[in-house]
């Protein structure tokens, strides 16, 4: 007589246990795609362009300058991108310009590339973020003709910063035209601002370039010419700025500077 063997299954007490983690596992990702995302930092915006002199169709230097901040001392996320809208009429007159490469740049910073390709100066003031402790930082900003792309004119805005940071970047500024009321447009790539180990990158909080120089020209003066548009709308000639941040907020400001 031939023995048969019995195996007992699982008892139900066995089933339930091992059934226990993988309801609450499945339990878990349902909520977790249930939850709402993060919010994102709402972040304010201002523009402030000036010519000097003003007056109609007169050579001048022209600033632009650009604030971020935070909703209750937030600090805004490190800047990805820009685009700024120029009034109809604004000449920038790049002839006799010399252009320099982006690498020269990176590598040697303004000392590296030729006087007349200068076409601007300014400053702006960054954030850097070391623990729980904000440190501010500014730096110096230079602007130099680059080689045009596709028939528009590029523009490589050099970053260089001491203290804390002593960091140097390039981002790239293209004209190209745009749409009525405004008559051109900067398009800006603003590349990261690395800072402290494991920590963000830096963040722009203001920004002031002005590109053009009055009267004759000087050792080490901007070479490009600016003239104010010889007619101004009613209101006053108009501009307007967009931004786009690495966490993928945006935001943008509209600003007027009177007739003369």
């Amino acid at each position: 007589m031939t023995a048969r063997s019995h195996q007992a299954g699982p008892s139900r007490g066995s089933v339930a246990r091992r059934a226990a983690p993988a309801a609450a596992l499945a339990a878990c990702c349902v909520a977790l795609a249930a939850a709402p995302a993060p919010a994102r930092a709402e972040v304010h915006a201002a523009i402030q362009p000036s010519f000097r002199p003003d007056g109609l169709g007169a050579r001048t230097a022209f600033t632009f300058a650009f604030r971020l901040g935070g909703r209750e001392q937030e600090l805004p996320a490190p800047l990805d991108r820009a685009v700024v809208h120029l009034p109809a009429g604004l000449g920038i007159d790049l002839r006799g310009v010399a252009t320099c490469a982006a690498s020269r740049l990176q590598r040697d910073g303004a000392k590296g590339c030729p006087g007349r390709s200068l076409v601007g100066r300014g400053l702006e003031l960054l954030e850097v973020q070391a623990g729980s402790q904000p440190i501010p930082e500014q730096a110096a900003i230079w602007a130099f003709r680059g080689a045009d792309r596709g028939g528009r004119p590029v523009f490589e805005i050099l970053g260089q910063g001491e203290t804390p940071l002593q960091e140097r970047t390039v981002a790239l500024a293209t004209l190209s035209s745009d749409g009525r009321p405004y008559g051109s447009k900067l398009t800006v790539s603003i590349p990261p601002i690395p800072t402290l180990v494991y920590e963000p990158n830096a963040s722009i909080l203001s920004f002031s370039l002005t590109i053009g120089a009055v009267g004759r020209p000087r050792a080490h003066a901007a070479a490009a010419a600016v003239t104010v548009p010889r007619r101004c709308p009613a209101g006053g000639f108009p501009f307007a700025a967009s931004f786009a941040f690495e966490d993928t907020t945006t935001a943008s400001a509209v600003a007027r500077v009177p007739c003369p």
